[in-house]
């Protein structure tokens, strides 16, 4: 087994989690609402996930009013930041470690429907 796999972070296996995280890697802080739209997901499943972001204290909870309505903020904690940037260096060093295996899969999932350009520093696919 590679090094690179046990930096692959189980935190962020949900796609929710790594939404979530991608959301709050490019903004200071986002809204419950916002999050919500962005990721078209229930607020139960979103609260769950943000819990659990939470617990591993990747993301901290601003809890305001604004006028008289209640306001819930989240912002990624350094920890957090951290911990998110080192699951997608582990997450790209796999896709370039087994870039041609990518290709073949790709090649069998889209059975030549697709253009696939690979090269080091850029995968994209594209419809013929």
């Amino acid at each position: 087994m590679k090094d690179f796999i046990v930096q692959i972070n189980k935190a962020f296996e949900s796609r929710v989690r790594l939404g979530i995280m991608s959301i709050l890697m490019v903004n200071d802080s986002v809204d419950f609402n916002t999050i919500k739209d962005m990721l078209q997901v229930t607020d139960g499943n979103l609260a769950s996930h943000i819990s659990a972001l939470e617990k591993s204290n990747f993301i901290i909870i601003n809890k305001q009013f604004v006028g008289k309505k209640p306001q819930t903020t989240y912002k990624a904690t350094v920890e957090g930041r951290n911990a998110f940037i080192e699951h997608l260096n582990a997450l790209e060093k796999l896709i370039k470690q087994n870039k041609n295996y990518i290709f073949l899969y790709l090649h069998f999932v889209f059975q030549s429907s697709f253009l696939i350009n690979i090269n080091l520093n850029k995968y994209t696919y594209e419809k013929k």
